[in-house]
């Protein structure tokens, strides 16, 4: 619905990650790690610390950030205040795309990377773009991205495009926000949803029946509000940040997918380090993981419990297992969609995918059975 000059002004924007960009940030990001890749000289308090760079796709307080600062705190703390990571949110040094070239040429030692935008260079990928690959089981789906084979299989392919794939997190379930109540494909017969640009995943809501339409994420509030769009995805710490759920009514629980994003750096940097800093990096980014999936449940829970008890009409729709099936049936044709965008290597990581949720079941069932309390 169009709105008078003087009713747009009224609209409320979003929250959004999206800040500075462009070319004049990549090149400030440039100098700016040819000024600060190394230590300088310090003042009558000795030598100033060795600075590392880590650049986020979120914003200050997301999940990303608690990670990246939880990594520059370690660090700190493990060389005695030698090395400082200087942590870098959304927008200050350009785009997400902006990001994986930067940590590519050596200016970012590290920086996070998304499927959603990773995958136009490392098309492998966006297997994590995929529906229903993973557990119900948030615990399970935690194990099966940390899995070494895993890692292993998609090392080669960030490799090639300039990138040392450290770590793969898990930051929680993607979450439909919707006008009217969707449990079925029926339901989303000409939903006019926003998601990401990949072609992955417009193909997944056409299967749904939707109508997929691509937005700049900071116009999302506004596209609702107008109802140029009827729904919207992300997880529901964005959903909140982002206040999508105050021009939507329904928040549904699907389960298609994780939200998922990897922590890359630059080899050279990474090569050059002594061997002791090397295993201290490694060392540090391993913890990462299980922390990264304490904040994520911390951060979804309290953010649904702000927006519910903001605005208490909000319907919270979490769909049974027959229902999810009926979503999971459309879903299967588009792996083979991906399979013949990334090919022979894109399909070894799908099933590397498949193999390593089946492994993190058992053994998450093998320790449940030995102490049926964990549970």
């Amino acid at each position: 619905m169009a709105g008078t000059s003087g009713e747009r002004a009224a609209i409320r924007p979003p929250r959004p990650r999206n800040g500075a960009r462009g070319f004049l940030a990549v090149v400030v990001a440039a100098l700016t790690g040819l000024l600060t890749g190394c230590g300088g000289e310090g003042g009558d308090d000795g030598p100033s610390p060795e600075v590392w760079r880590f650049a986020i796709e979120e914003t200050a307080g997301s999940v990303q950030d608690e990670v990246a600062r939880e990594f520059a705190r370690r660090v700190a703390e493990r060389t005695g205040g030698a090395i400082e990571v200087k942590v870098y949110p959304y927008g200050t040094l350009g785009t997400s795309d902006d990001l994986a070239e930067q940590a590519a040429m050596g200016s970012l030692q590290f920086a996070m990377a998304s499927p959603g935008h990773l995958g136009k260079v490392v098309p492998e990928v966006q297997v994590f773009l995929l529906h229903f690959l993973f557990s119900d089981d948030d615990e399970v789906n935690r194990r099966a991205l940390s899995d070494p084979a895993l890692i292993a299989r998609l090392e080669p392919h960030y490799e090639e495009r300039g990138l040392r794939l450290l770590s793969i997190l898990f930051e929680g379930w993607m979450v439909w926000t919707t006008r009217e109540e969707v449990r079925r494909p029926a339901d989303f017969e000409g939903v006019k949803i926003r998601t990401m640009t990949s072609p992955l995943l417009l193909e997944a809501y056409r299967a749904y029946g939707a109508s997929p339409q691509s937005m700049p994420y900071a116009e999302v509030y506004s596209g609702l509000q107008l109802h140029m769009i009827d729904a919207q995805v992300n997880p529901v710490f964005a959903i909140e940040e982002m206040s999508f759920y105050e021009v939507t009514s329904h928040l549904v629980f699907a389960k298609p997918a994780p939200f998922v994003t990897t922590v890359v750096a630059h080899p050279a940097f990474l090569d050059g380090l002594s061997e002791e800093r090397r295993a201290m990096v490694r060392e540090v980014v391993a913890e990462l993981g299980p922390f990264a999936f304490e904040v994520q449940r911390e951060f979804n829970r309290e953010r649904l419990d702000e927006m519910l008890e903001r605005k208490p009409e909000l319907r919270v729709v979490e769909l049974t297992e027959a229902e999810r099936d009926a979503f999971r049936e459309r879903s299967v044709p588009v792996r083979d969609s991906f399979v013949e965008m990334a090919g022979a290597s894109g399909r070894a990581v799908l099933d590397e995918v498949l193999a390593a949720v089946r492994r993190a079941e058992r053994a998450v069932a093998a320790e449940a059975a030995e102490d049926p309390e964990s549970k």
